[in-house]
């Protein structure tokens, strides 16, 4: 899958925080998940994909990761804080759920074969 839905992605959340008022140059990351949860997708690496687009990105657009727990086998479950930044992150035990399977199998097939819409503003 293309990089290009992260990236759109990325652009609308960096856009809409800046005209909540957020200044660029104080912009900060914490990045969780990426772990190969779901042994049906492990052989796609989409999580080891995900957390290295991520990283990839952020160090692009010059925005400091300061707290990071990516990959592994297991899922977690985050708690953000967004008056003070706090994150808690719990590690669950491995869960073989198909429900969510069958919804993330889903939601590929619909990115697949949609088109990107919409104004994005790119960060030079």
């Amino acid at each position: 899958m293309s990089t290009r839905y992260g990236t759109y992605a990325m652009e609308v959340l960096i856009n809409h925080l800046l005209k909540l008022g957020a200044r660029r140059n104080r912009l900060e990351a914490k990045v969780f998940g990426g772990g190969a949860v779901m042994a049906s997708l492990a052989s796609s690496n989409v999580g080891a994909k995900n957390a290295e687009f991520v990283l990839d990105f952020l160090k692009t657009e010059k925005v400091p990761v300061i707290a990071k727990d990516l990959l592994d086998s297991y899922p977690r479950k985050v708690y953000y804080f967004p008056h003070t930044g706090r994150v808690l992150v719990k590690k669950l035990h491995r869960v073989h759920n198909e429900t969510l399977f069958s919804r993330e199998n889903d939601y590929k097939v619909r990115l697949t074969g949609s088109t990107i819409e919409g104004d994005v503003e790119l960060f030079v």
